[in-house]
């Protein structure tokens, strides 16, 4: 502090660096959380921190203070309560917390209930088992044909065609697990098969309204409860079901529907790489958001790329007037994302102007369901997104 005081031409790129890279950015694994430090490094570290500048809202740092023992006292007595704000956050920030808050405490009373039986005249674990049974068993639709999807596969596979089949096999997969389980379970609530470990955690779930662990494992990153998980699922099978007819590229391809959504935006590079001859290593992803957001608004499939829909936005909003990414409006925790168009563009290496790099995620888990980066139009400077912990989301779970 004394050599802050004492010099006026303060070192800010080595404090930065004292900071962010080795006091305290050596604990920092993740690519975007070193960039939120990063960014909170740079917007507080300046010579405005010595003059009274306002960090946020209703928050100014103490004026030419003369010691250390003033600014201490000034944190105790003007710093108001925390808030989102304080971080850069939207206000809408503290209610997507509670609501975590929320889901958490009543996650915990749930397995505090006892597992007996349904005394006093509730249902039993058994008995809302049974029922989850009979009515997930006749939503699930009939598996795919595989020997005649492969045999009506055009010879020459496009790489659209390669991600579909992909696609379609990991559906396979899920959805055998899924009746085959069931149908097991059914035989051990009947008394023809012994109750193993398995059909108890899946009778549990079930009852619950969770999704089952051994359904998980072949399926996909998500938050959703059991019911909207199933509805979810049937309408992912859909998009490849409605795929199979023509076997062409969808006018629009639900990203989000996808198994991996990343082989999705290969398969766009590798297409535009072998029109143009480029090397596919140096072939990046462009979005371009439309201002559509029904897809009967749209004549076809596009010529230059792909459209992709079922994004949402979360810590700002698209505002479709403008084309740019706005602040989100009060209590609208997921903004819905126009249609996009996904391009490819052989890589240059310099940054586009006016352009917020926002990272897509497949769940508001964010972390390790990263997918990419979609490079959307912006008149603030980027800096205030990062720290409004702005992402796109492909799953929401309201």
């Amino acid at each position: 502090m004394n050599h802050l005081e004492n010099n006026p031409k303060v070192p800010w790129d080595d404090l930065r660096y004292i900071f962010g890279d080795i006091m305290y950015g050596g604990h920092v694994t993740d690519f975007f959380d070193r960039v939120l430090v990063a960014n909170y490094l740079n917007a507080y570290l300046c010579d405005e921190l010595l003059e009274g500048f306002e960090i946020f809202p209703g928050c100014k740092t103490p004026q030419n203070s003369g010691n250390s023992k003033d600014i201490l006292e000034h944190i105790d007595t003007a710093f108001p309560q925390e808030s989102p704000t304080a971080f850069g956050l939207h206000p809408n920030a503290e209610i997507g917390f509670r609501l975590m808050q929320a889901g958490t405490m009543f996650s915990n009373l749930r397995e505090l209930q006892p597992r007996g039986g349904g005394g006093g005249g509730g249902m039993s674990v058994v008995e809302k088992a049974a029922a989850m049974v009979e009515e997930i068993g006749g939503m699930l639709p009939d598996q795919f044909d595989m020997l005649d999807i492969m045999d009506r596969a055009p010879e020459v596979r496009t790489p659209y065609v390669n991600v579909f089949l992909q696609e379609i096999e990991r559906m396979q997969e899920l959805m055998g697990e899924m009746k085959r389980s069931l149908a097991e379970l059914t035989l051990g609530l009947r008394g023809d098969l012994q109750i193993t470990d398995v059909m108890d955690s899946l009778m549990s779930s079930l009852a619950d309204g969770l999704r089952p662990p051994g359904w998980d494992k072949f399926a996909y990153p998500s938050k959703r409860g059991l019911g909207s998980w199933v509805r979810d699922m049937i309408s992912r099978q859909q998009q490849l079901a409605d795929w199979t007819g023509e076997m062409n590229v969808p006018k629009s391809t639900c990203l989000s529907y996808l198994f991996n959504p990343q082989s999705f935006l290969t398969a766009v590079m590798q297409t535009t790489a072998r029109q143009n001859d480029w090397p596919l290593d140096r072939t990046v992803t462009q979005t371009d958001v439309t201002k559509k957001f029904d897809l009967s608004e749209l004549p076809g499939p596009s010529k230059d790329g792909a459209f992709i829909h079922g994004l949402y936005m979360e810590g700002a909003r698209w505002d479709d007037k403008a084309g740019t990414v706005e602040d989100s409006r009060p209590k609208e925790l997921y903004a819905k994302m126009p249609i996009v168009l996904i391009k490819a563009a052989q890589f240059t290496g310099e940054k586009l102007k006016d352009t917020f790099e926002c990272p897509t995620y497949k769940t508001q888990d964010r972390g390790p369901t990263f997918v990419f980066n979609a490079g959307l139009k912006t008149k603030a400077p980027s800096s205030k997104w990062i720290l409004a912990g702005v992402g796109l989301l492909m799953d929401v779970a309201f």
